[in-house]
């Protein structure tokens, strides 16, 4: 085999480096050069720049510099067969060591292997399998803590791990224990503006999670998701999300809880939407058909189970929907980042937000402060917004098509703080706001009807808005529980009925 280093095929390489991808790999191997063995460098870019590129440039460029051999830990097999098709592209002849793989006796055939994490640790373990001369190991995906129990194995090697959010998925686990730097790739906004990372319109609906209970690995556990998720109401909200940002265009939906995921499938099925559902459980071969089919259905929807958050590239999908709210920044840039990539004829994204993820995280386009996550992650923790507080600064906007139904009013908004400071300060009970957020709704009810009968039918549309109302005035008052909230929801309703008779 003609080659210029053994391993590594004489070809044109198959893809073409960004400057800022260039960039990066001159400033890792910077380090490398540094400190060619025992060090652990930490990578981060954003999903959608290119990580697979990047490294498999790098091992090409690393066993010509070294000739030495390279490692690269994946925790998925999916993620297992797209790094070592990129590498062939590269030129670098690889092997992948899965479960079938028992042993290496050609491994001399070999500069590079691709590994599952779980599989090689537990060839590792039973010594059953050496690898030898490796200089470099990559892990990537390294912000999940399962790599970790491979790194006794590689004490001499230069280790690099590879992430778009370098937050351990263990709290209890920060990766600066791990990683002594950490390098910062480009930003999604840097990307963007570039043309590398279509732009995400995301809308927000207001959710209430107070009810949510958190889990030992620190995020919403599936058992209160699912209990909230999974009831009519949700569903039905979700469903009219959908309704109104994404119809026909191609979408992926997001869930905490097979059971959530089922109901969204029943619900959009029943509304005649062309749905599928998948899973862990899913078979290989079902999972194969859904995503050929979501592939070649223009409006096609999949709702699904954290499944395809890594390893899942789609480039038609228009629309991401979290219907679910994660405390998990990592998950929340993967999520979204499944609809950032470009094409010809697509420049921008849509998100439905269904979890206030958007009000915990920011815009997922927002400068993050990578150095200052991983030097002190329990500082970002504790400094993530509560859902109490996110409800409580969240504004209700009215959606267009109940706006315009409200055309003949000026001003539909009614700021309950500012009423209530107003009340108090008057000296008058505190009820008097929420007279007053009536006094205008009724306004809005008449002034926007031709009779008593139309004007009821308006007032039902303000369920929402009453909702938030009542929700900002319990707050004020410092009395929130549900079956309070629930009591002036259905005070306030009966009474703004009764008044708009009167007007009658």
């Amino acid at each position: 085999m003609a080659s210029e280093t053994f391993g590594i095929e004489k070809k044109k390489v198959d893809k073409e480096l960004y400057d800022y991808q260039q960039k990066d790999i001159d400033k890792i191997f910077g380090v490398i050069e540094e400190h060619p063995e025992n060090y652990n460098l930490l990578y981060q870019l954003p999903t959608g720049g290119g990580k697979t590129v990047i490294f498999s440039q790098m091992t090409r460029e690393y066993i010509q510099r070294t000739n030495k051999k390279v490692l690269i830990l994946t925790h998925r097999i999916e993620l297992c067969k797209q790094t070592s098709k990129m590498l062939s592209g590269f030129g670098v002849r690889n092997k992948i060591i899965n479960s079938k793989v028992k042993e290496l006796p050609d491994q001399d055939d070999y500069m590079c292997f691709v590994a599952m994490v779980e599989t090689l640790n537990n060839r590792l373990n039973d010594e059953k399998l050496e690898i030898e001369d490796i200089g470099l190991v990559i892990i990537d995906e390294a912000h999940y803590n399962s790599f970790r129990k491979l790194f006794k194995f590689f004490e001499k090697c230069f280790i690099l791990g590879v992430t778009a959010t370098p937050l351990s998925s263990n709290i209890k686990l920060p990766m600066k224990d791990n990683y002594r730097e950490l390098i910062v790739g480009d930003s999604i906004s840097s990307l963007i503006e570039k043309g590398f990372l279509a732009r995400a319109n995301i809308y927000s609906y207001n959710v209430g999670l107070t009810n949510l209970k958190v889990g030992m690995n620190g995020d919403y556990t599936v058992k209160s998701s699912e209990e909230l998720y999974s009831n009519y109401s949700m569903q039905e909200k979700l469903l009219t999300a959908y309704y109104e940002r994404s119809k026909g265009k191609k979408t992926l939906i997001f869930n905490n809880g097979i059971n959530t995921s089922v109901e969204v499938y029943y619900t959009f099925k029943n509304a005649g939407l062309p749905i599928r559902h998948l899973d862990n459980t899913t078979s290989k071969q079902d999972r194969k058909d859904i995503l050929k089919w979501f592939k070649n259905t223009p409006d096609a929807i999949v709702t699904s189970v954290s499944i395809l958050t890594t390893g899942f590239d789609e480039p038609t999908v228009e629309t991401i929907i979290l219907n679910r709210a994660t405390k998990s920044l990592t998950l929340y840039f993967q999520m979204i980042g499944r609809g950032s990539r470009v094409l010809e004829n697509k420049e921008e994204f849509n998100v439905i937000d269904l979890g206030n993820n958007m009000a915990r995280f920011g815009h997922w386009s927002t400068a993050v402060d990578w150095k200052q996550i991983f030097r002190s992650p329990d500082f970002y923790f504790e400094n993530l917004l509560s859902d109490e507080d996110i409800e409580r600064e969240f504004q209700y906007e009215m959606p267009p098509e109940i706006r315009e139904q409200f055309s003949k009013t000026e001003n539909v908004t009614f700021n309950i703080e500012e009423a209530y400071d107003e009340v108090i300060k008057k000296g008058l009970k505190s009820k008097a706001v929420l007279e007053w957020s009536m006094e205008q709704h009724v306004k809005m009810c008449v002034e926007n009807s031709e009779d008593v009968f139309d004007a009821r039918i308006l007032a039902k549309e303000l369920k929402d808005d009453i909702s938030s109302r009542i929700k900002q005035y319990s707050y004020c008052i410092s009395k929130s529980t549900k079956n309070y909230r629930d009591w002036l929801e259905e005070d306030y309703s009966r009474k703004l009925r009764m008044q708009i008779n009167k007007e009658f």
